[in-house]
């Protein structure tokens, strides 16, 4: 079954681990009962489905969701519904994926142009002639 992120993609079903606990907040008598809560564990260290680069975007991407083993937690208490917290983990975890597979941009060097540089100071000095004229004659 597994969980697809793209065409390409697809995470096994041994890589994830859920694990359901009660959730905190209002809910009634339910709220002690019933653990709706999600608690998602992707291992994203030993994903075959994922390649070098993609494993270190992810890793800044998921910030303090990452663990010192190298598996990525989700925690999903949004809804009363056990399905629904399940359903946005998932998808939450998708979305950190896909986020994760896309390269930056490299950043192109540009440097400004002498002639921009002149026009700059050319203002400025304008600027400050026009300040001068309203002190008037000095006395």
């Amino acid at each position: 079954m597994g969980l697809w992120i793209n065409d390409s993609i697809e995470i096994a079903d041994w890589e994830l681990t859920e694990h359901f606990v009660r959730a905190s907040g209002p809910g009634g008598q339910n709220v002690n009962k019933v653990s709706t809560a999600v608690e998602l564990r992707f291992e994203a260290e030993r994903s075959p489905a994922l390649t070098g680069p993609v494993k270190t975007r992810l890793r800044r991407a998921a910030g303090r969701k990452w663990t010192s083993d190298g598996a990525v937690v989700i925690f999903v208490q949004d809804t009363r519904s056990q399905a629904r917290n399940r359903e946005l983990a998932r998808e939450r975890l998708a979305e950190l994926i896909r986020a994760a597979l896309v390269a930056p941009k490299r950043r192109v060097k540009t440097r400004v142009s002498q002639n921009q540089k002149r026009k700059r100071v050319d203002a400025k000095k304008k600027r400050g002639e026009v300040k001068a004229l309203r002190k008037g004659p000095g006395i």
